[in-house]
């Protein structure tokens, strides 16, 4: 029985899981691109972790070379805008939003917008 007692929370978190998945997955899907500051790896992992922590965002992919996230999202839980603020308060400009400018004292010094595009 105690075993039965601490498997229950995490059934029930993945039926629910389970559940939302279900919900979105037959609403369509927008795609946005938004160019950033971003110049490194570390930048990337940055940014697609904070997106998808992000209302609505379904998947988020930087390419660090040409500097351009694409965002796949539903529309129906946000907007470009929002996306683009979320990314500003990562301490990265989104198309013409400069940066949060606490996040971008924030950020290590290979982020910083004015370095190079690098890989390391």
């Amino acid at each position: 029985m105690k075993t039965l007692k601490s498997i229950a929370p995490a059934f029930l978190f993945m039926c629910f899981s389970l559940a939302g998945l279900a919900q979105d997955k037959g609403k369509s899907t927008e795609e946005i691109k938004i160019k950033t500051s971003s110049v490194c790896n570390m930048c990337k992992k940055t940014i697609e972790k904070s997106m998808a922590y992000e209302k609505g965002v379904k998947s988020a992919i930087l390419d660090v070379d040409s500097q351009v996230l694409t965002v796949a999202f539903f529309p129906n839980k946000t907007n470009p805008d929002k996306i683009r603020q979320a990314v500003t308060l990562t301490g990265y400009d989104a198309d013409q939003v400069p940066a949060n400018e606490r996040a971008y004292n924030k950020l290590e010094d290979c982020c910083k917008k004015d370095k190079a595009v690098h890989k390391d």
